[in-house]
């Protein structure tokens, strides 16, 4: 994994970061004993990255915004275990993760529909 990939590139970045803390909430989740949650909230919330990583070697455009809105679809499995967590009683506090969760979704949002907008400029140019 070269750097210089996620200083340059905001959702890597970003996913990344997001990753390292939904893994420290799930090792406390562990020490809590609510592994069934923290499976979940660690597969999802790690999958995100992973998927937006494997989006940067598309073989089309086609085949990177299928691949960024797996991002996505993980994304929002992320969020509703972050809110049965925020919701349920004898659960850490996990306001940190939703806010930068939400910072996630707005960086896959934006890449997902200028993506979608150029594939449909390219494919209006090639038909005229």
């Amino acid at each position: 994994m070269k750097k210089e990939l996620f200083d340059k590139n905001p959702v890597l970045n970003l996913s990344f970061q997001f990753a390292l803390l939904v893994i420290e909430y799930c090792e406390t989740l562990g020490q809590d004993k609510k592994f069934v949650i923290a499976n979940q909230l660690l597969r999802s919330g790690t999958s995100i990255g992973a998927n937006a990583m494997e989006a940067q070697n598309a073989e089309s455009k086609a085949d990177f915004i299928h691949k960024m809105s797996i991002a996505a679809k993980e994304a929002e499995e992320t969020q509703y275990w972050l809110w049965l967590c925020k919701h349920s009683n004898g659960y850490p506090a996990c306001d940190p993760l939703v806010n930068k969760l939400d910072e996630v979704n707005k960086v896959i949002g934006t890449i997902i529909n200028t993506a979608r907008k150029n594939l449909l400029n390219n494919k209006k140019i090639i038909s005229q």
